[in-house]
């Protein structure tokens, strides 16, 4: 072992027994355990419904509030949007109760699609006044579904347990109770990039101290606790920068995804009905790539957990996730689980990739390690194995599995104890399509936001669309609504250029075929007007300047609210009234003029599909919008005051002792000078080298 690797072997012995002091003081570490043994309902029936694709039926909670929704908020959202639609429909009177169903879908991974799913839900808002202006604010109103993963599910997290504030106020604060993402604090070393930063070691150990009190009471965890808890940190209320690295307040542990009902504007129906997915692999496997397509697809909602996959087919209520069930029946009356259900970790379950970056043998993500992520995480994770059951699969989100026994001929994990949940995009269906498909929910138009980073260049390439093809096709024909026609392959959509541009998808249904809805793809893609992008970043970037984000956001704002004109760099003025045409399509019995001259621009055809060339100018290559990270240096200047004060006085001496032995030097010189001009002239004067010729000058004197 070398020096160095000797020195940092100390550093980590050291902070590992600091942090395990921290650990053990922790008072906040209650909010994020579970409560176990809890009483169980007083019923003989199973905790858990099942179905069958042919006796779907919707949870009675999300049926009401989808009715409520409609007849309440939605009517009268279509109406604004809308007003009086005179070159869209002839006479919106007649369409009141007889309104399209509408889902929105993000999808995506990290802080991209966190982002990039902000800047297109803004444009989408009916409470921004320039996209109201530009006719597309108001879609997301009339929306009855709002289905996440990955990086997507943080936003949803963030805007549902906020309780649905403006886009613009919950990314940059609104000046009171809403301080802001904090995305410039990295997530994992968000102080400095030092493993042995004391701010980073407050803040691992507060995260530490919550997953360990979950394995206290025997609930498996992995290395998604972590992360679950590192992104309530950035998205969670709770938290600003005066209290970031302190636990005067819980971080978001505590807050549960089946309390969201009680919330104000869950209440009053305002927000749409919001879905978050995770994919899965079977129990045991140790599959570290792509998820095959017939792996169970999970669903989470206020009200339940469960998989609309016929191979399952069957949900529980949300809030006695965590429980230990066979054949939907606890062991006995006091063996619930309460609490599990903690907003952290169903987001870091929805995004939760380490099945594919981490290695399990030596604890290695391969993440940036010249700013310490790759070690901080490192860190993290030997800490976790070490105060935490050996058995416990870490590379996963372990769920204690409720669904033993059942469907035991299909269900891939009917024999097991647990359940592996993954990243949302696992089966490379980044944007959670099928959730909004399920027949039972009959949606008529579904909005792609589509974050994923599918190309060289992090573009997306329609690869998540044509997974949900597939995976309908093959595995989901009986429970799920058909796709539309899309291009049959990643290179089609590029050729085509439908994934640089909004394309509707469906817009003509076939006579004789099952009913599919309009899809309305709103793909992350370079801005109109050629500029230089800044939308296109790393799966892996884990921290973005307050500059970066305000650029990105921006980007994404105005490509949403733009559309795009064949053959130009210029956005399209009637695009909102376009995406209007789509929204109310399946509605209407006959197209005004205004909307079959949109449906030509905008729509698919497979007969006669649209060419890339007919977006000129497009820049692709990433450009970093603040190279010199000037919210990073305001940071580390606010953060190091005092250092940076006693640097400044070093300094200062230091260059006072130069200046004061330059002087002291050149004095010296000259007194030096001056004392060798002395010098000579004595010498000059000295009377023995003219003795003689005084002599004879004294001579010649006396004889004259």
């Amino acid at each position: 072992m070398t020096t160095p690797d000797l020195f940092l072997s100390l550093q980590l012995i050291i902070l590992s027994c600091i942090l395990h002091s921290i650990v053990a003081q922790n008072p906040v570490t209650a909010y994020y355990a579970p409560t176990v043994n809890v009483n169980c309902p007083e019923t003989s029936s199973p905790l858990v419904r099942t179905f069958t694709p042919q006796s779907q039926v919707l949870n009675t909670s999300e049926t009401e509030y989808i009715t409520s929704r409609e007849s309440y908020v939605i009517s009268n959202a279509w109406s604004n949007w809308l007003g009086n639609a005179s070159d869209i429909v002839n006479n919106l009177e007649t369409l009141q109760g007889k309104f399209p169903r509408i889902g929105i879908a993000i999808g995506g991974e990290g802080y991209r699609t966190a982002q990039y799913g902000a800047g297109v839900l803004s444009g989408l808002d009916w409470r921004n006044d320039t996209a109201r202006e530009q006719g597309t604010g108001g879609l997301l109103q009339v929306a009855s579904y709002l289905s996440a993963s990955s990086g997507g599910s943080w936003l949803l997290g963030s805007l549902l347990m906020n309780d649905w504030p403006s886009l613009q106020e919950l990314v940059y604060g609104n000046g009171g109770d809403l301080s802001s993402w904090m995305l410039d604090l990295d997530l994992i070393v968000p102080s400095a990039p030092s493993v042995s930063d004391n701010n980073n070691q407050a803040y691992w150990g507060s995260i530490l101290a919550n997953v360990e009190s979950k394995a206290n009471n025997g609930i498996p965890t992995s290395v998604t606790d972590l992360w679950g808890r590192m992104v309530s940190y950035h998205f969670l209320n709770e938290t600003t920068r005066d209290n970031f690295y302190n636990n005067d307040t819980s971080h978001g542990a505590g807050q549960l995804w089946s309390q969201m009902s009680l919330l104000p504007n869950f209440q009053n129906y305002t927000m749409p009905f919001p879905i978050v997915a995770a994919d899965s692999r079977q129990a045991g496997s140790g599959i570290t790539t792509a998820v095959p397509l017939n792996s169970t697809v999970y669903e989470i909602t206020p009200f339940e957990f469960g998989s609309w996959d016929p191979g399952l087919a069957a949900m529980l209520p949300l809030e006695f996730a965590g429980t230990y069930l066979t054949n939907g029946l606890p062991a006995n009356k006091s063996a619930c689980v309460a609490g599990f259900d903690q907003a952290s970790f169903i987001m870091g379950t929805s995004s939760s990739f380490f099945n594919v970056v981490l290695n399990v043998t030596d604890g290695s993500f391969g993440f940036d390690s010249d700013n310490e992520e790759e070690q901080g995480m490192d860190f993290l994770f030997d800490q976790l194995s070490s105060h935490t059951p050996s058995f416990d699969v870490k590379d996963t989100a372990n769920w204690p599995n409720p669904f033993k026994g059942v469907n035991p001929v299909t269900f891939q994990d009917s024999s097991s104890d647990w359940l592996e949940l993954l990243d949302g995009g696992s089966n490379l269906e980044k944007t959670p399509l099928s959730s909004l498909l399920v027949k039972a929910r009959g949606l008529d138009v579904v909005v792609v936001i589509d974050g994923s980073a599918d190309d060289s260049n992090y573009w997306p390439n329609g690869t998540s669309l044509l997974t949900t093809l597939k995976r309908i096709s093959s595995v989901l024909s009986s429970s799920h609504q058909p796709m539309p026609p899309i291009p049959g392959t990643a290179a089609q959509f590029v050729s085509t250029g439908v994934n640089m541009r909004p394309t509707f998808f469906g817009c003509n249904l076939t006579e004789g075929q099952p009913a599919y809805p309009i899809i309305i793809y709103l793909p992350n893609a370079p801005p109109l007007d050629g500029s230089a992008p800044a939308t296109n970043t790393g799966d892996t970037q884990f921290s973005y300047t307050s500059m970066f984000t305000a650029v990105f956001i921006n980007q994404a704002f105005w490509n949403t609210l733009g559309g795009f004109k064949p053959n130009t760099t210029s956005a399209d003025p009637d695009w909102g009234k376009c995406l209007q045409c789509a929204a109310i399509d399946r509605a209407v019995t006959a197209r005004s003029d205004f909307c079959s001259q949109c449906f030509a621009q905008y729509c698919y055809d497979p007969s006669n599909p649209p060419s890339s060339s007919e977006l000129p100018g497009r820049q692709f290559l990433f450009v970093d919008p603040d190279l010199g990270g000037l919210d990073k240096v305001e940071a580390w200047l606010s953060s190091n005051k005092g250092a940076l004060a006693g640097c400044i006085v070093a300094v200062v001496v230091v260059i006072a002792g130069i200046v004061g032995f330059i002087f002291w030097w050149r004095k010296r010189r000259a007194r030096k000078a001056r004392y060798f001009r002395v010098h000579e002239l004595r010498d000059d004067d000295e009377p023995w080298k003219y003795s003689d010729q005084a002599m004879e000058m004294s001579r010649r004197i006396s004889i004259s």
